[in-house]
């Protein structure tokens, strides 16, 4: 293709250095945390900030080769910083599932539970392959048709990405709105603060959809879009947004609230009393 470039910049040295070293630090702390806490289903979310240290990582390689930039390094930055918001994502959806059962809600929920975590986590599987296919495609383009492709194939997994986490706000705002009318037996006895989970979850959500949305957009403009043209839109929309999401489960660990005594009944298969106690209290509240 002619005239095609890795970059549309001189991308930053220092800025890939800075975020590598941020990413590795927070990689570091959550083994710590999962190691100690034994959150085992917490363990996509390092694979995620693995994916994020070693993008940034290539990325400060590929810097120091301006302009002479080779393929390699360029393929694995793009891939890694792309995928690596994806496995936050199954993460979060994992939580809620867990926190639901936890607090023995499951009737206030919108989606049972039981299938709650594997339909948002189908969503994400979708999405994983959706934006690592097209930037396989992209990565290796050499027309311009080929390259076209490579971004529609990215903007389907974007697409699959935010509409799956706008589903999954709404079914977290039902469940804390139904959750707060009406509290379960155990939502009210636990002195775990599963209300600061819930808001952790909140934010940290609305980080991917704004990190996913610019994706979106980027991809949308394609290579003369205002937004490749100019590397402070990645460091200050994704790369910075997605440090903050591995910050906020750092200072707020999920296992405050799911510890691995807390999900044993979920291991187990329990399904909880929220059915019998909404029950009981006639709420009628409807399930899928």
């Amino acid at each position: 293709m002619a005239g095609f470039k890795f970059y549309h910049y001189d991308p930053s040295f220092a800025a890939a250095v800075v975020f590598a070293l941020l990413f590795c630090i927070a990689t570091l702390r959550h083994i710590q945390l999962l190691s100690k806490n034994k959150t085992w289903y917490f363990f996509p979310f390092i694979i995620g900030c693995l994916f994020e240290s070693g993008g940034y990582i290539t990325r400060a390689v590929s810097a120091r080769q301006t302009p002479d930039w080779t393929l390699m390094p360029y393929v694995i930055q793009s891939l890694l910083t792309l995928l690596g918001p994806t496995l936050f994502a199954a993460s979060i959806y994992m939580i809620l599932g867990r926190l639901i059962r936890f607090l023995e809600a499951d009737a206030y929920s919108m989606i049972r539970p039981r299938w709650l975590t594997k339909f948002f986590l189908l969503g994400d599987i979708l999405s994983f392959f959706g934006q690592g296919g097209g930037g396989g495609i992209l990565a290796t383009a050499k027309t311009e048709s080929s390259q076209s492709l490579g971004n529609k194939v990215i903007l389907l997994g974007l697409a699959i990405q935010v509409i799956f986490f706008g589903l999954f706000i709404i079914v977290t705002l039902v469940v804390h709105i139904r959750i707060n009318k009406g509290p379960s037996p155990k939502s009210l006895a636990t002195p775990a603060p599963w209300q600061k989970l819930l808001w952790v979850l909140y934010l940290t959500s609305f980080l991917i959809m704004i990190r996913s949305i610019f994706r979106m957009v980027e991809y949308a403009q394609g290579s003369d879009g205002s937004l490749l043209q100019n590397e402070t839109y990645a460091y200050v929309l994704d790369a910075l947004l997605m440090f903050i999401v591995t910050a906020c489960f750092v200072f707020f660990h999920p296992s405050k609230v799911l510890n691995k005594e807390s999900i044993t009944r979920e291991d187990a298969g329990f399904q909880g009393s929220g059915d019998e106690y909404l029950m009981s209290k006639g709420n009628g509240f409807a399930r899928i």
